[in-house]
């Protein structure tokens, strides 16, 4: 290890700015996971800039290193980063666990250098998503990352309709204390035995995968659990999630469920579309349940506690 300049780790382009900024990842649970690189890295970076000056100086520590310290999280990135580049232009940015810039505010510290005419290099190294698609059983080929989804309102609603009608795995962060509405919202809009796994604390002593159907999942983790959480869906088989022998009675009391909960008539024939019912008959039920549906019902959204 040379120690005494980052560049030696990798290949730096110089810039008339002289800004240089890390993109340093952390472990997501076990220290030993930290690599060579970013140790060196971390050593010869002016600072290391930071969400959590705290978590990260216990890092430091534990790897015997001695930098200056910046906070930059998502409540002072904007009115700090210009700043702390000015007075550290060779810059570390580590997130709380796993790679800056996914699920955090490293994007905007990227933004910010790149339009100052600086360099950005980001380190391969520890994530959370890509172990737990891996182990999950569910097929890889093909991947979207949603991220932490929206809390409440209409963009949450449509972010979860795309979620059951793409083909494609989706890979959700989600925080412990919400993990179980989360499973019970993806259950009514993917269908109850749409596949998917669960796995939290990723590399520490209590690491779990639970991979069942959602409805399943929902049911297990009901109560809160511990640990930092990522949720693998599998894609929309085409052919709709039904359960053996579904009827056309089952469509008609699905889409007056859904029209009690206040979905409007295009949310309704979406997800009937899902479920597997033909276009055309998905539209006439949607419209036929929307018009017997009172009009002072009070509308239902999905979860959307604190």
């Amino acid at each position: 290890m040379s120690g005494a300049n980052p560049d030696h780790a990798g290949a730096a382009h110089a810039n008339d700015s002289g800004v240089h900024v890390w993109l340093v990842p952390t472990p997501v649970g076990n220290l030993g996971d930290i690599t060579l690189r970013a140790v060196e890295v971390l050593r010869a970076a002016d600072a290391v800039a930071c969400e959590d000056t705290r978590r990260t100086g216990t890092l430091l520590a534990h790897l015997g290193i001695s930098r200056p310290l910046v906070r930059l999280d998502a409540h002072t990135m904007s009115a700090r980063a210009g700043r702390v580049l000015e007075h550290y232009p060779r810059l570390a940015y580590v997130s709380d666990a796993g790679t800056p810039g996914i699920s955090d505010p490293g994007a905007e510290l990227v933004s910010l250098a790149l339009s100052l005419g600086g360099a950005v290099e980001a380190l391969p190294g520890a994530t959370a998503f890509v172990p737990a698609l891996v182990v999950s059983g569910l097929p890889t080929a093909r991947f979207t990352f949603e991220g932490f989804l929206p809390r409440s309102g209409r963009e949450r609603r449509e972010r979860l309709e795309a979620i059951a009608a793409r083909p494609e795995t989706s890979l959700i962060y989600e925080s412990p204390h919400r993990l179980g509405d989360t499973l019970q919202d993806l259950a009514r809009v993917c269908g109850d035995h749409r596949q998917a796994s669960v796995t939290r604390e990723l590399s520490k002593r209590f690491e779990e995968t639970r991979r069942d159907n959602l409805q399943a999942l929902s049911q297990y983790f009901a109560q809160d659990v511990r640990g930092e959480i990522v949720i693998v869906v599998a894609g929309h088989a085409g052919g709709g999630d039904l359960l053996p022998g579904q009827t056309e009675t089952d469509f008609v009391a699905l889409a007056r469920e859904l029209a009690q909960q206040g979905h409007e008539a295009r949310h309704i024939r979406a997800l009937l579309q899902q479920r597997g019912m033909r276009k055309n008959e998905a539209y006439s039920l949607s419209l036929a349940v929307q018009s017997v549906t009172p009009a002072h019902t009070a509308p239902s959204t999905l979860h959307t506690e604190d």
